[in-house]
């Protein structure tokens, strides 16, 4: 076994949230050495593109066939796999259930992972809410929780109205508007969808990806960055002060490959693999916290469709606005949660149907209501000390059910989209809507959540830090520690900037004389090499 270079920070997992990390410390220092790892490899051309905007055009069919139900556990296929395709080193970029990676998962069969590199960045619809009440975090700063938000949408790239609204679209507002008047601030009123997209004149709108949050991630140039795909991080190495604590120095690196193993080292590590996988790798590495893996949470998922009766609007079909070339919907709009008065967060994304010579047939507003579950310790991840996964890491266990309150929440959504449905049409809800199954917002939160004391309830602090460590962050969905109805990408995005800026302020304390002649050495030495590689 051999020894990579040294870096300044090392962040495990190349998605939004790893770009978020990436871009704020190049924003800090243009000579600051960051490597990043990924166990997946590029889907298309360049590693942390969305799907939206490759241009394969098999693969931006087969992502815009998915994505067009507004469905996010139709990422993976309709249907739950339970085996994957081959061996690990066998398995083509993309997402697969957990079940599929050999977890436990039945309590939550529709969860799932991105096996390829930029992570779920390259394959999510890209709505960026903004958090609100419950949702908030701010741990008794709300001045440096709005700067937080400022900072996630601005790398984000949040447009407030994206798609639409159209004519149609100001319809489907106007009913909104009026059936839900007076619930909440001016601001969370039903409005377009915030959506991390560029806006464009005509065709397809860009979305943002972790290759255009951070471009060196998706080839442009930055020497002092180190992009090793195909390579899983199988634990972190830590060593034990007799006084400040434990201190992550690295990690052990894993080439799918052929399975060759290599140590990287770093004077500090931020893990940003997901939900499921970055606690899966505390684990590994002996870092077990009592509330490792507890409050596991995700949103239910109530979603309905009803072609628009065009009689009762007073509308023809001459008036429904076609797609634009390589976008699915017409309209992306929002139903903003408002407490208990109105505690679902609604996503409606509208498509007018038309023949083969582009004419006009039906319009159909689709409807998803997401339901916030309670965070409890009792749904939880458990993680085997005997038994591995397809990834060869400890399996892990899936303990998951409603409270009585969750499922009462969840018949209210029922008979609220029923409701709803039927403002625009006629609407059978046998037929035309559905209860998902647990895990198919992919929204799984809560799994390493923050807290603000190291009381036994959570794994890390504000800022990421986890308990008892000097220089070991976390950031992403995991980190959430409140029940959201929102979609989560923009939230967990505010954990990135906050680790990011925590490590940004230790490094600068860190002085890089305390490195030895031949670690320097070492490290002048990686600036040399490709800046992205399989690892080899």
């Amino acid at each position: 076994m051999t020894d990579t270079p040294h870096s300044h920070v090392l962040i495990v997992g190349s998605g939004i949230m790893g770009a978020v990390v990436a871009r704020l410390l190049r924003e800090s220092d243009p000579a600051l050495r960051i490597t990043m790892v990924d166990a997946g490899t590029p889907i298309g051309d360049a590693p942390g593109r969305h799907l939206h905007d490759l241009d394969d055009p098999a693969l931006w069919a087969r992502y815009n066939e998915r994505v067009a139900t507004g469905i996010q556990g139709m990422y993976t296929g309709a249907e739950v796999v339970r085996e994957a395709p081959g061996s690990l080193a066998a398995l083509p970029p993309g997402m697969y259930h957990a079940l599929a990676f050999g977890e436990d998962a039945e309590a939550m069969p529709q969860a799932a992972l991105a096996w390829n590199a930029g992570g779920m960045g390259v394959h999510w619809t890209a709505a960026t809410p903004w958090p609100a009440g419950h949702e908030v975090f701010d741990f008794g700063d709300p001045a440096g929780w709005a700067e937080d938000l400022a900072t996630a949408r601005r790398l984000l790239a949040v447009t407030p109205a994206a798609i639409g609204p159209t004519a149609i679209g100001h319809l489907v507002l106007d009913v909104l508007r009026r059936r839900y008047d007076g619930i909440g601030p001016a601001d969370r009123r039903p409005q377009p969808m915030p959506m991390a997209v560029t806006p464009t004149a005509a065709g397809p709108m860009p979305r943002t990806a972790p290759g255009t949050i951070f471009p060196a991630i998706a080839g442009a140039d930055d020497p002092a960055f180190t992009l090793v795909t195909g390579t899983l991080v199988t634990r972190l190495l830590i060593t034990n002060g007799p006084v400040a604590g434990a201190r992550v120095t690295g990690a052990r690196l894993r080439r799918v490959g052929d399975g060759s193993e290599r140590d990287v080292h770093a004077d500090a590590v931020v893990v940003c693999a997901d939900a499921l996988r970055t606690p899966q790798l505390l684990f590994a590495s002996g870092v077990r916290p009592e509330a490792l893996g507890r409050r596991l949470n995700e949103h239910a998922f109530v979603t309905a469709q009803v072609l628009l009766d065009l009689d009762r609007f007073g509308t023809g079909l001459d008036a429904l606005p076609l797609p634009r070339p390589g976008e699915f919907s017409t309209d992306s709009l929002w139903l903003p949660h408002n407490g208990t008065a109105q505690p679902f967060h609604g996503q409606i994304m509208n498509r007018t149907y038309i023949d083969e010579a582009g004419r006009p047939l039906a319009h159909s507003v689709g409807i998803s209501l997401y339901v916030p579950f309670e965070s409890r310790p009792e749904n939880r991840l458990v993680f085997s000390e005997s038994d591995t996964d397809l990834a060869g890491l400890p399996r892990i266990g899936v303990e998951f059910t409603a409270a009585t309150a969750d499922r009462l929440l969840v018949d209210r959504a029922l008979d609220e989209v029923r409701s709803l449905a039927e403002e625009f049409g006629p609407f059978d809800p046998e037929t035309e809507s559905a209860l998902l199954p647990a895990g198919s917002s992919l929204h799984l939160t809560g799994t390493v959540r923050c807290g603000s004391v190291d009381d036994g309830t959570s794994v890390c602090d504000p800022d990421g830090r986890v308990w008892g460590h000097d220089n070991l962050y976390l950031a992403g969905n995991g980190v959430i520690p409140t029940a959201m109805a929102a979609n989560v990408t923009l939230t967990g995005a505010i954990t990135a900037v906050r680790a990011a800026r925590a490590v940004t302020a230790r490094t600068t304390r860190t002085t890089r004389t305390t490195r030895t002649p031949q670690a320097a050495r070492r490290s002048e030495a990686a600036l040399d090499s490709p800046r992205q590689k399989d690892f080899a």
